[in-house]
């Protein structure tokens, strides 16, 4: 535990409370409460991160699960996470350790980045759960991490907001940002969040890390036509090289709306593919999800499931048939 950073005391109806202002949700918190994000607490008076070192789960995964198909192809990635998130979604397929507090076990920073190097891992990737609400532990342990050669990636919801956000921006090589929908009510209603700030986190960072961008499709909220041509737009607003994964739903916790159909998803690459490069599905199978070049449509990932092979590139990211330059970084450093 530690005391959090970026709150204020305020007072309200004549009693001394605690407004959070990590993130666009303002928590308003009193004696012994804890934040929407399960990870404030309010102690006698003051903030404090009671999530701070706290893991609930350790994983060696491809950097293809996060997923991140532009960002070292094939390597392995030391992946962790803490319990909670500030958002609420009821389609969460990890609500257990993100709706919940759960049973966990203390690292310090420098035993988390001494753990990650006893595996061939190219980082640690922040990850399962909502990582920006773990901001004090990790300001420390990516900073460790960055003197020891590895790399920062975040798998967000990107619901941050600014200021917080530009002190954790030097130490952030790569993310994986959830775009849920380009709808403030889909936001505001369904999952009880805030689309700009979102925007925001994926405009801020896309200029200085590398960024892909998922959207998990759900039937009757986020999948018409509109919606998913809005997405589009604002995603190649950002470049045409923006790497977006369109994921399948399945019903789970709290939603039973029927997964997801191979037509919506089928409309929505067609229409994305108008506009961006490098569109990929998730959670379905039988689709071809390797990368070409979009210049000659040379091959540079041979990619089968987590199965990954560089194929088409010189000179890391110069694609070796027309000399195209193809969005990502791709040598093992």
């Amino acid at each position: 535990m530690k005391e959090a950073r970026y709150y204020k005391q305020i007072t309200k109806a004549g009693k001394e409370l605690l407004k959070c202002e990590i993130c666009p949700n303002y928590c308003v918190i009193a004696e012994d409460k804890v934040g929407i994000c399960l990870g404030r607490k309010n102690i006698k008076g003051k903030l404090y991160a009671i999530n701070y070192g706290e893991v609930v789960s350790i994983a060696m995964d491809p950097i293809e699960k996060k997923p991140l198909y532009h960002y070292f192809p094939g390597a392995p990635i030391f992946s962790v996470a803490t319990y909670g998130c500030n958002l609420q979604c009821p389609f969460c397929q990890n609500w257990e350790i993100s709706q919940e507090k759960a049973e966990s076990k203390f690292y310090k920073p420098d035993e988390l980045v001494e753990l990650a190097l006893k595996y061939p891992t190219i980082g640690i990737a922040y990850t399962f759960t909502e990582p920006l609400i773990w901001f004090e532990y990790l300001l420390e342990v990516m900073k460790i991490a960055r003197q020891e050669g590895l790399k920062n990636v975040l798998v967000t919801n990107g619901m941050i907001n600014p200021e917080p956000l530009n002190e954790l921006l030097p130490l952030i090589d790569a993310l994986n940002i959830d775009l849920k929908s380009i709808s403030e009510k889909f936001y505001k209603d369904f999952i009880k969040g805030d689309l700009k700030s979102v925007k925001h986190t994926i405009e801020t960072t896309k200029k200085t890390c590398h960024v892909e961008l998922t959207n998990l499709v759900i039937p009757t909220k986020n999948d018409s036509k509109q919606d998913i041509q809005g997405l589009v737009d604002y995603c190649a607003s950002l470049g045409r090289d923006t790497v977006l994964h369109f994921t399948r739903y399945f019903p789970y916790y709290k939603v039973d709306i029927p997964l997801t159909s191979e037509e919506t998803l089928k409309m929505a690459l067609e229409i994305a593919k108008e506009k961006l490069d490098y569109v990929y599905f998730g959670n379905i199978g039988g689709y071809d999800n390797s990368t070409y070049c979009p210049n000659c449509h040379n091959m540079i990932v041979n990619r089968g499931y987590f199965n990954t092979i560089v194929t088409g590139l010189k000179d890391n990211n110069i694609c070796n048939k027309c000399g195209n330059k193809i969005y990502g970084v791709y040598d093992k450093e």
